[in-house]
Order: C-alpha cells, then sequence, then structure tokens
C-alpha cells in the first residue's frame, strides 16, 4: 500500500471527547471514528489490526477442533424468556418489536440461540462432543458508553459454545479453551492474567477471565505471589481476619446527626473509627426489597450479591424507592426496627457497640449490637476484596494490578439444556441434557486494550503479529527523483518476500512522516534520506532508539529486515 492512497485521516489534536489513552490515539491516528457513543466505524488501518486479531482467534479455535458458523443477531424474546434471562440480563440488552408486534433483541450473547439451533440436530452421544462458534456482532445497551471501544454498544466478539455427554468432557474442552486463549495471548505478545471470575449473567458454575495488563484498566486483579491465587475483584475471596470484640454490650441511645449522612461525615461528627461504624444499604431484586449491612470502612461487592442469591437483577435501590419501602431517606436507614429481611457481611458479625442509622431523619444509634436489637437473616460474604487482604489460599497478602477484560470462558453445565430441553440420547437409550460450556473473546475490544497496554509518549507501539503493516518505507522528500526509485524498489521487493509493507511517498515534510509513523507504531521504519548519497538507509524499531545505516542492496536489507523483526519483542 502507497500512503498517497491510504485512507488514514491523522489527526494532531487530543480528541475533546477521549476518556483514556487508546481512544485518544485510535481516533488520531485514523484507526476508528465515532458515530455515536459506543458506537465506531472501523477505518482502513483499523480494520487491518482488526482482521489480523480475528485471523489469530480463528486459527487458535480451529487447531482445537471448533468449527466456526454463523448465527443471527436478531433473536426472539421467547427463548430468551424459557430461561429465564429476558428479564435477568438486564437494561443493557436491546429489546424491540417488529411490525407484527412480535419481540426480539439484538443479541448481547448467543446461548440461547446456539442450543435451540442444535437441539434437534445433535440427538446422539455418538455426535459428542462437539464446539460451535462464530466472530460476529454483539450489542448492550451500556448505561454509559465511555472508554472508545472497551465500553461500547456495539462490538465484534468471538463466542464458542461446547455440548458434551459429562462434566469430564467438558473440562477437556475447558482447558483446550484455556491454553487456546493463553496462546492467543502470547501470539499477540501481550502481558496478562488467567484468573477465577464471576459467571454473571452468562451463569454456570466455573469460570476464568483472560485479562490483558494496562494502568487504564476497568478490572482489578487480585492476586497471590505465594502461591500464585488470582481472581478478579468480583470473584476474589479472602481469609478473614476480623478480631472479636471483647467489649460488654452497652445501652443503645438514638443520638442526634443533624445533616450527617455519609460514613465519612459520621466519622468525624462522632469522633469514631470507621470501622466503629456499621454501612447500611438496600438493593432490589426479584424477590423485593432487601438491607444489607458491611463495616463502615469496607465495600460491597454487587457481583457476590447476585452470585448468591443467582438472580442478576439485583441493584441499588433507587431513593424513591428506599423511601417507599422504609420511609425513611438514604443516610440514616439501619437495622434496628427494619421492615424488610436483613443480610450482613461477616465483617460485622464479631462487632459489638456500633453505629448505625436511626431509621429516623437526622438521627443514629449509638451502641447497637446484634441479636438484642436486630436479627440478621443469613450472614454472606459480600465485601470487595482489596490489595492487603489475606489470600484466601495460604494467607499471606494479595496484591492487586489494574487489567482489561479480553476474553472469559465458563462452565455451564446444564442451565440451559434443561430449560431449552436440548437432550440427546445416552448410550442406555436415555434422554439427558446436554453439559455446556461457552468461551468469548472481545475482537474489537482487544485493539483498545493493546493500545492501552503498548503506547509512548509519540504514539502507539503495535505487536508486529496486529500491526497494520510490518514496515515502512518512508521517503523523506519525494519529489527527489532517486528516493522515491529507491524507496519504491525496497517496497516491492519487501513486498515479494512476504512483507507488510506501507510506503510513505506523500509529499510533506520529513518530520510529519516519521511522526505519523510513530503516531501509528508500524514496527519498523526503514529511512530513504541523505544518506543514500552514500548508499546507506537508515533502519529503525518502533520502540527502539537505535537507528542502523543498512547498504541499500535489497539483499541486505531484506536480512536486516528479518533480523530486527525477529528481536522485536515488546515485554
Amino acid at each position: 500500500m502507497k500512503w498517497s492512497n491510504l485512507y488514514a485521516p491523522t489527526l494532531k489534536e487530543v480528541p475533546s471527547d477521549a476518556d483514556i489513552k487508546s481512544q485518544e490515539l485510535l481516533v488520531r491516528a485514523g484507526f476508528i471514528r465515532k458515530a455515536v457513543a459506543g458506537v465506531y466505524s472501523y477505518l482502513p488501518l483499523g480494520l487491518r489490526v482488526l482482521q489480523k486479531i480475528t485471523q489469530i482467534v480463528r486459527e487458535e479455535m480451529n487447531n482445537i477442533g471448533a468449527q466456526e458458523l454463523l448465527m443471527p443477531i436478531m433473536q426472539p424474546a421467547e427463548i430468551w424468556k424459557t430461561t429465564g434471562r429476558w428479564e435477568d440480563y438486564g437494561p443493557e440488552m436491546v429489546k424491540f418489536k417488529d411490525r407484527n408486534k412480535r419481540e426480539f433483541t439484538l443479541g448481547p450473547t448467543h446461548e440461547e440461540m446456539i442450543t435451540t439451533l442444535v437441539k434437534g440436530e445433535l440427538k446422539s452421544y455418538k455426535q459428542l462432543p462437539v464446539t460451535l462458534y462464530q466472530i460476529n456482532t454483539k450489542y448492550r445497551d451500556e448505561i454509559r458508553p465511555r472508554f472508545g471501544l472497551l465500553r461500547g454498544r456495539e462490538f465484534i466478539m468471538k463466542d464458542a459454545y461446547s455440548f458434551h455427554t459429562d462434566e469430564k468432557s467438558l473440562d477437556e474442552t475447558y482447558q483446550n479453551m484455556y491454553k487456546a486463549y493463553s496462546k492467543i495471548c502470547k501470539r499477540m505478545d501481550l502481558e496478562y492474567f488467567a484468573v477465577e471470575a464471576d459467571t454473571g449473567a452468562i451463569g454456570g458454575n466455573n469460570s476464568h477471565e483472560f485479562t490483558i495488563l494496562a494502568k487504564n484498566g476497568e478490572s482489578n486483579i487480585l492476586y497471590c505471589d505465594e502461591c500464585g491465587y488470582a481472581a478478579t475483584d468480583e470473584k476474589a475471596e479472602y481469609m478473614p481476619d476480623y478480631p472479636s470484640s471483647n467489649e460488654s454490650e452497652k445501652e443503645l441511645e438514638l443520638v442526634e446527626t443533624p445533616n450527617v449522612k455519609t460514613v465519612e461525615e459520621l466519622s468525624k461528627f462522632l469522633g469514631i473509627d470507621k470501622t466503629k461504624i456499621v454501612k447500611t444499604m438496600v438493593f432490589v431484586g426479584r424477590n423485593g426489597v432487601f438491607m444489607t449491612l458491611i463495616r463502615g470502612d469496607l465495600e460491597i461487592n454487587e457481583a457476590k450479591l447476585k452470585a448468591h442469591f443467582k438472580d442478576q437483577t439485583i441493584r441499588k435501590a433507587f431513593p424513591e424507592e428506599v423511601v417507599s419501602a422504609l420511609g425513611v431517606p438514604i443516610g440514616y436507614l439501619g437495622p434496628v426496627g427494619s421492615k424488610v429481611k436483613i443480610f450482613a457481611d461477616f465483617s460485622v458479625k464479631s462487632m459489638k457497640n456500633f453505629v448505625v442509622g436511626g431509621m429516623k431523619e437526622e438521627y443514629h444509634y449509638v451502641n447497637a449490637n446484634v441479636d438484642r436489637d436486630f436479627k440478621v437473616s443469613e450472614w454472606i460474604d459480600m465485601k470487595r476484596v482489596v490489595a492487603g487482604d489475606r489470600c484466601p489460599k495460604c494467607g499471606a497478602p494479595l496484591k492487586m494490578k489494574k487489567g482489561i477484560e479480553v476474553g472469559q470462558i465458563f462452565k455451564l453445565g446444564t442451565k440451559y439444556s434443561e430449560k431449552l430441553e436440548a437432550f440427546y440420547v445416552d448410550a442406555n437409550g436415555e434422554r439427558k441434557p446436554f453439559v455446556m460450556g461457552c468461551y468469548g473473546w472481545g475482537v474489537s475490544r482487544t485493539i483498545a486494550a493493546v493500545v492501552e497496554q503498548y503506547h509512548d509518549e509519540n504514539g502507539m507501539i503495535w505487536p508486529r503479529s496486529i500491526a497494520p503493516f510490518e514496515i515502512v518505507v518512508t521517503v523523506v522528500n519525494s519529489s527527489n527523483a532517486d528516493q522515491m526509485k529507491v524507496g519504491n524498489d525496497i517496497y516491492e521487493f519487501l513486498k515479494d518476500q512476504g512483507f507488510d509493507v506501507l510506503l510513505d511517498d506523500r509529499e510533506v515534510s520529513g518530520g510529519f512522516k516519521f511522526k505519523d509513523a510513530d503516531l501509528i507504531g508500524i514496527p519498523l521504519r526503514i529511512t530513504v534520506g541523505r544518506k543514500l548519497k552514500d548508499g546507506k538507509v537508515e533502519m529503525k524499531l518502533r520502540n527502539s532508539k537505535d537507528v542502523y545505516n543498512v547498504n541499500v542492496e535489497k539483499s541486505e536489507i531484506f536480512e536486516k529486515a528479518k533480523e530486527m523483526l525477529n528481536d522485536y519483542k515488546l515485554k
């Protein structure tokens, strides 16, 4: 490709709506353009990267025997209602009616569709196991689409589904998929974690998330250097270490706390530590309103609540819902005299004489105690684990890193096959539900994740395997006939040798060309400029300051290019 023919409108200015570096650089470098919030067009450079990522994912799926198909994006509501996910999935699901008033969704995922598809086709245990996958567009109506390609309403995803006779067979495919995802990350030269993860709206009983390390990552990864335990903060467990209080119970007292609502304000007003306060929050789920309690210095993990109650519709109650259910505004809620069920974190269990909301505006209770002043319906782990908490496996302090999820694998069991009546006949002639797994990889999301991991002050730094071009041949002065001839000859020769090459033949300054090449992040730059009079060209890797002067002979340039690209490592 010659740059003079390439549609790659680069920008000097930082886009005003860029939330993170990847969004800024991908727009500035002419890879993507926003249509509306969360929806993007891929320009030629962006599409080249997308296609290369897609091919790596496709090859690794094919290598483990998965078979590619393509399913419809438009899915009937009936199959989602049968599994119970029509409401469970939440407001992110795009729902609509056709002209005949029949309900549909633009598929956020395809568990229902694939199960419905195969249930009349896979009839015997002799046909199993089978793994099918697609690379397709997904739709989720994010409440707050942001971070460019990382949190979009429309995105490209590889989703695979496997069907088995038993858990042993599922486990074999799960492990094969785990290895395939690891190879995908390694082929893109990425630093990543494979960690235990929450199953969320997909469901199932086991899941691992593949997370690319990045400072601007949305995911928090808790890990242990001692034993190797690692999990997302949505899933992470910990070894509780709450000392029992030796205090004698004191008399419950209602005290006035004018205009004091938050834990921070209450701590300052009463002159007590946050660990002496119990924070009350109200949630709404399928079974109505309920109350949660946790120690004042800790945070509630909503994913743990959803997993515990097996209810993905659970959310924080709106202020008006709180007042309607309890008659008290947020800020003064507490368990004493509560009309709804109370669920408490283990951090509260050993506390005594603590402070809670007074269930009366501008009042709090001091010296509240469990059992004497209120009853807890159930004790559960709802704490969001943080760095410094003790590892659940070995007790060592956990550490935390930021990351971006690019892939997740799930053991679904029979969740979908039972509800959708998808059965096979076993060796004894009995009908049994398929045992299933599902495996997602965010193809378009990977573009942004890679940029978040690999960039500098000048632009993006692409791994060779997914760079839009491997080599850019930069002719410094396009009006110089000798430079243009040599540059074009090198370009044509390297193309013939199988390299993915871009020739910068534009009639702009050399400095402008260098800046664009660095912004776009092409791994190797070959510069045809002033050194040509000495029979030399300059060769430089994107992530190195070292410049090599190489004889203009094509064979020498070829050998040096091959050597430099083979040595090109980003980690």
